[in-house]
């Protein structure tokens, strides 16, 4: 590609003069300054036609339709230009100049445009050296006329609108930049919204130029894979005639399609817009692409009856909060001679200033001001600067070619602080200034094509310059969360192996032996390790550790919920299982689980796993079940036996109250089955550590109310009551109903039992007889 020299308009006269060989006559914002960017904005929509004769010079070029958005954005890209000239590091004691020309939405004048900004700006005496060259160029708003710069243009450019994705290719484009995502990504987000709404019918509207067809070509690819048909593709342009629109608009009216995509600029549209509210269509689902869906014109109540609910996919808004009062100031009788402000201020106030030299007849379009009109209380949209979206994108394109130029004139990244240039002004090649932009670039500011993505561990900076390592989280010991569960598990864990001590030391007392010492022995070993499971889930998950912690778990509850089963059932039967029959119940019990966790780490076994779908800027860690079926089997197992404990429980809760444990039995595994039945969905719903700490939670507090239903009062007795604790205040008489299930001799007569021995003393023929 070949690129038009800076100097190609520039003719040397001697060693220190240059001379223009020739102009177009344009009307430009311009500000001297050290280094000099261009900028080019469709100030103006529409280029009016003309005709040329070809025997004299063309007249110069005429522009129509004054745009307020477009306006704006040459507004923001000289306020961040003087923003950047009062930064007291950012280029310190270098001005950044400037040159404003406006293309008329057209992109033969945009190239006018880019070959005024490579010439100089006015007449030079031949005793006058050239200015600074234009180091870059803020261009342009339509794709088509961004093609038409880049295609000629020697220093490089940045768009803030142009999305076309065929501008990505750096083999055609190696000098253009842009601040706002290609239609390659808008195609495809395109195509998602028609899939989630299940459209498979629709129509299609593009501009007649490089934007519009390329988006339409894109979609339409991406809808071909959903099997989603595109009925037609109608064309418009700002340009057309009106045949060519009306014509479009019977393609609307004569097709059965009520969705239509519209991947047109706004001006493009504009016209079709107003034919089809003119002809009262409606009825339709809009599709919009983001050249229109948050434009100005488009959005007024007369539009809305045709278009109103469409929807599209908006630049992300944001705001720069100083920059109202430097749009308030903008005024003719301050700016005198400024290009374009009499125009605006036409539009914004209603009336026109009076040009210098204008005469009192001179015709205008609307009556001349009286010189009080002011802008600093207006409630026009144009000075919202809270919700900036294209205007931002012109925004960080100005402060992009600023960090070029600081990184190549000082020869060190804008975070460190400047000693001195290492590099003249006049030494500035606007090929150095593209390289350290594509380092800037590739950084993330496009959020495009060109933005290099980092790993998955990684995201980026504040800048988007440096991909840094992502937070890593996991519930830790070092947190207050991991203490207090450290602590709570420690003192449950002291509570069992205390509460053992005390039956071990009282073993001989008739409330000891009453309740079964062996099986309370194993189940308060069995508690004492459900306490120190949860020391295995808190902490940096590991291989071993993901397996112990839920195979532990498993295996300790199996166990604990078989030693009140072997309890429960003992009650029942009146005491007619023996001790082998007991640790039979227990063993087979807890083998049984034992087998369920041994297939599941042999088949499936839980390991640890990074997830990234809490959070964009961290890693949490946390241990994969492997198997979801194994692990649910596991609660699953644990939960039946916990209902078999809590009906057999329920059925001898009105045994007498001053030997019967059934009560408490059934007392600790209501509580049992409520934590876990909770546990269930807020173990679903809760994000990352938290799923481990609801885990923990529910393992802490079933096994408290196991250790405290069923042994606290026991203790009680035996360290605060001791005279209660003895033979003759634990024995009874027990009367066992005729209708009671548990025992089938018990219609033979009446069970005598003393609980002090906890033997069967005999069977009573009558109840008389005792």
């Amino acid at each position: 590609m070949s690129f038009i020299n800076i100097h190609l308009l520039c003719f040397l006269l001697d060693s220190s003069g240059c001379e223009l060989l020739g102009r177009f006559d344009m009307p430009s914002l311009f500000k001297q300054g050290d280094v000099m960017i261009g900028g080019i904005f469709p100030i103006f929509n529409k280029q009016v036609s003309s005709t040329t004769s070809f025997e004299r010079d063309p007249p110069g070029v005429r522009c129509a339709e004054f745009d307020l958005r477009a306006f704006r954005w040459t507004q923001v890209m000289i306020f961040a230009i003087e923003e950047i000239n009062n930064h007291p590091t950012l280029l310190p004691n270098i001005s950044l100049g400037y040159r404003i020309l406006n293309s008329c939405g057209s992109p033969p004048n945009a190239l006018r445009a880019a070959l005024m900004l490579v010439s100089s700006p006015e007449e030079m005496e031949s005793n006058s050296l050239c200015p600074p060259p234009i180091s870059a160029i803020i261009a342009e708003a339509g794709s088509s006329r961004s093609l038409a710069v880049a295609e000629a243009f020697g220093p490089f450019q940045v768009s803030y609108f142009s999305t076309c994705a065929c501008l990505s290719d750096k083999t055609k484009y190696p000098t253009f930049f842009r601040t706002i995502p290609s239609d390659f990504y808008q195609a495809k987000a395109l195509a998602a919204l028609v899939k989630r709404f299940g459209w498979q019918w629709i129509g299609a509207i593009q501009s007649d130029n490089d934007y519009g067809r390329s988006g339409i070509l894109g979609f339409t690819k991406e809808v071909e894979k959903l099997g989603v048909c595109v009925a037609f593709v109608g064309t418009v342009l700002r340009t057309y005639k009106m045949d060519k629109i009306l014509h479009v608009v019977e393609m609307i009216q004569k097709s059965t399609i009520k969705v239509i995509l519209a991947f047109a600029e706004e001006a493009d549209l504009y016209l079709l817009m107003k034919e089809i509210l003119k002809q009262n269509i409606t009825g339709i689902q809009w599709i919009a692409s983001e050249a229109w869906i948050t434009a100005a014109r488009p959005s007024t109540p007369e539009i809305y009856r045709s278009f109103g609910g469409a929807i599209g996919f908006v630049a992300r808004k944001m705001a720069i909060p100083k920059l109202r009062s430097f749009l308030a100031g903008i005024s003719p009788y301050t700016n005198t001679g400024a290009a374009f402000v009499s125009d605006f201020w036409e539009v914004m106030v209603g009336c026109r200033p009076p040009l210098p030299g204008e005469l009192p007849g001179t015709q205008a379009k609307s009556e001349m001001c009286t010189g009080a009109e002011s802008l600093m209380n207006s409630q026009d949209a144009f000075f919202n600067v809270t919700e900036l979206r294209v205007s931002y994108n012109v925004y960080k394109a100005v402060y992009a070619v600023a960090h070029a130029l600081h990184h190549l004139l000082f020869c060190q990244p804008f975070e460190e602080k400047p000693v001195r240039p290492c590099l003249n002004i006049s030494e500035i090649q606007p090929k150095e200034v593209r390289n350290i932009l594509i380092h800037i670039f590739h950084s993330c500011l496009t959020g495009a094509a060109e933005c290099t993505p980092c790993p998955q561990e990684y995201w980026s900076n504040e800048r988007r310059d440096k991909c840094i390592l992502k937070t890593v989280e996991f519930l830790s010991y070092h947190e207050p969360m991991g203490i207090a569960l450290t602590a709570v598990s420690l003192l449950g864990a002291f509570l069992s192996l205390a509460t053992m001590l005390v039956f071990i030391r009282y073993r001989e007392t008739p409330v000891i032996k009453a309740s079964n010492s062996e099986l309370s022995c194993f189940l308060l070993f069995s508690l004492f390790m459900c306490f120190l499971c949860p020391l295995t889930f808190i902490g940096r998950p590991t291989v071993w550790t993901c397996m112990l912690r839920h195979t532990a778990f498993g295996v300790t509850f199996a166990l604990c919920i078989s030693c009140v089963l072997g309890k429960t059932i003992v009650v029942v039967t009146a005491f007619r299982f023996g001790p082998v029959q007991q640790r039979i119940i227990v063993c087979s019990c807890t083998l049984f689980q034992i087998i369920i966790c041994i297939l599941w780490l042999k088949l499936n076994s839980p390991f640890p796993d990074m997830v990234f779908r809490y959070s964009k800027k961290k890693i949490v860690l946390e241990c994969n079940t492997g198997s979801e079926a194994a692990f649910y089997a596991v609660l699953g197992y644990i939960g039946i036996l916990a209902a078999i404990c809590l009906v057999l429980a329920f059925l001898a809760r009105k045994l007498p109250d001053n030997f019967n444990e059934a009560k408490f039995i059934t007392f600790s595994m209501l509580i049992f089955c409520a934590v876990w039945i909770t546990f269930i969905p807020a173990y679903v719903s809760s994000p990352g550590k938290f799923t481990v700490a609801v885990e923990i939670f529910a393992i802490l507090s079933s096994a408290f109310g196991l250790l405290i239903s069923i042994f606290a009062p026991k203790c009680y007795i035996i360290l605060i009551k001791p005279e209660r604790n003895n033979k003759r205040q634990r024995a009874s008489c027990y009367l066992v109903t005729p209708g009671f299930s548990a025992s089938k001799t018990s219609r033979r007569g009446w069970w005598f039992i003393d609980p002090g021995s906890a033997n069967l003393i005999g069977i009573l023929k009558k109840r008389s007889d005792y």
